[in-house]
């Protein structure tokens, strides 16, 4: 079995990618199931095609990250540090992986049945705005974003920047095109909601009276 012959860190990393991309798929079908219908995964222009190239990337990258690591061997950049050091990006990395996907959790919950792939414009989702999104507009995302900076903690390489990086792009592009289509169908509603919300953080309010 390919995990018993990893070190704990390439372990987590691949665990931790079957893992969400699984519970990605499960969510899915749920979705499915209670709507009667496909919660959009099916691309529906040339650049939601293109974000699909992007995030078939990054689900078979950080599958394979243990993989190409083995190959690495000595130029992952923790390899140079005191034990003590590599302990702390061992726990820091596992920490980030797991409250990562938890928060996932806590996000498909707080959408239910309007949780989708991608955009249809013959469609209207209701605006949810409680739970991590009372403050964050796509905390999905930022928890995916934690799940790779946890990864990355795990196994640092070049190879992990580039995954981030990609899957910084994507997410980006992604949610600037949720965003207008949102403001499209809640006009007013979501206007205010934007301006109360940051993007992937907390929106810091530095109005002083």
């Amino acid at each position: 079995m390919l995990t018993s012959a990893l070190p704990v860190r390439e372990a987590v990393v691949f665990i931790s990618a079957i893992i969400y991309w699984s519970g990605v798929t499960l969510n899915a079908y749920r979705v499915r199931k209670h709507i009667g219908r496909s919660p959009n995964l099916k691309p529906s222009n040339f650049k939601e095609w293109a974000l699909w190239a992007g995030w078939l990337f990054i689900i078979i990258a950080w599958i394979v990250q243990p993989l190409i690591v083995e190959s690495l061997g000595s130029s992952m950049l923790f390899s140079l540090s005191p034990f003590f050091l590599q302990t702390i990006w061992l726990a820091a990395g596992i920490f980030l992986v797991v409250s990562g996907y938890a928060g996932t959790l806590f996000c498909y919950r707080a959408l239910g049945d309007s949780w989708r792939i991608g955009i249809n414009e013959k469609e209207t989702t209701a605006l949810v705005d409680h739970g991590p999104y009372r403050l964050i507009r796509h905390p999905i995302y930022l928890f995916q974003i934690v799940m790779l900076i946890g990864a990355a903690a795990l196994l640092p390489t070049l190879f992990s920047l580039l995954i981030l990086c990609v899957h910084y792009a994507c997410v980006l592009i992604k949610a600037l095109d949720e965003e207008d289509y949102l403001l499209s169908r809640h006009d007013a509603e979501y206007a205010a909601y934007f301006a109360r919300t940051g993007r992937f953080l907390p929106r810091l309010n530095l109005r002083t009276e």
